[in-house]
């Protein structure tokens, strides 16, 4: 049985800067369980051009207010409550207008020190 609290993962090597907040990472792939799940701050004001081409992601809205835009153009608003999957390892923008904070799995797992380079033109991924 693994037990985490997020106090303890706080200023460790599973609490990572992933470029436009932070991820506290309770599961990662040494957990041996599969998939990852985590604690995910993104910056108010902040816009992410991201897309998981090697993952799988479902974020559950826990803080805060934000969107998603879709590459056809499609805006959906996320608020608490809102749960949305990249199930087509869909490509998108995430923005928040307000601090958000999203409840995260990711399958396969993450190794853990994952991060996004954000100053491009191209979307960012973990690999």
């Amino acid at each position: 049985m693994i037990i985490r609290t997020l106090e303890q993962l706080i200023e460790t090597d599973r609490d990572v800067a992933w470029g436009n907040g932070q991820s506290r990472r309770f599961l990662t792939e040494s957990d041996g369980m599969g998939y990852s799940l985590t604690d995910t701050i993104i910056n108010t004001g902040t816009e992410s051009l991201l897309q998981y081409t090697n993952h799988f992601e479902t974020c559950y809205c826990i803080q805060g207010e934000g969107e998603i835009e879709a590459t056809d153009g499609t805006v959906y608003p996320i608020k608490v409550g809102t749960m949305y999957a990249l199930d087509q390892h869909d490509k998108h923008y995430l923005r928040a207008k307000t601090t958000m904070r999203l409840v995260c799995v990711f399958y396969p797992a993450l190794k853990g020190n994952e991060s996004h380079n954000l100053t491009s033109n191209h979307e960012s991924s973990y690999s």
